[in-house]
């Protein structure tokens, strides 16, 4: 089965995205197959590499940058709800005169139509949040 998952909760809000998470991991555990992961609204924050969360806590940032390497799972974060947060890539960065990009490694920006692709492609669509 195909999956395409939206996640709308901060990481520091709620264990939603720890929820998509581990949801995502026993899919993949199980054959099926999660091609893309839409990051939007809170749930952007995810997606922040400077994410520095205490040691004794789950960086769910970089979790999320390992599980997209290992299974080729496409993370996109929508535009607009991260240029109302802050989160920049480097093009955007560069566009707005700012010095750093805000992404995390496996991550990109992206807008509603990779979201709409993504549910006339799958099988299952889940949103968390």
């Amino acid at each position: 089965m195909r999956f395409a998952i939206q996640v709308n909760a901060s990481p520091y809000q709620s264990n939603t995205g720890h929820s998509a998470y581990q949801f995502i991991k026993a899919a993949v555990a199980q054959g099926h197959e999660v091609f893309r992961v839409f990051f939007y609204h809170e749930g952007i924050y995810h997606a922040f590499k400077h994410n520095t969360p205490p040691d004794d806590e789950l960086n769910l940032t970089l979790c999320w940058s390992e599980l997209a390497q290992q299974h080729n799972i496409d993370l996109v974060v929508c535009i607009s709800a991260a240029q109302r947060r802050g989160l920049l890539c480097t093009d955007e960065a560069q566009r707005q005169s700012k010095q750093d990009d805000d992404i995390a490694t496996g991550f990109r920006i992206g807008g509603l139509g990779q979201w709409v692709e993504a549910l006339i492609e799958a099988d299952r669509v889940i949103v968390f949040g």
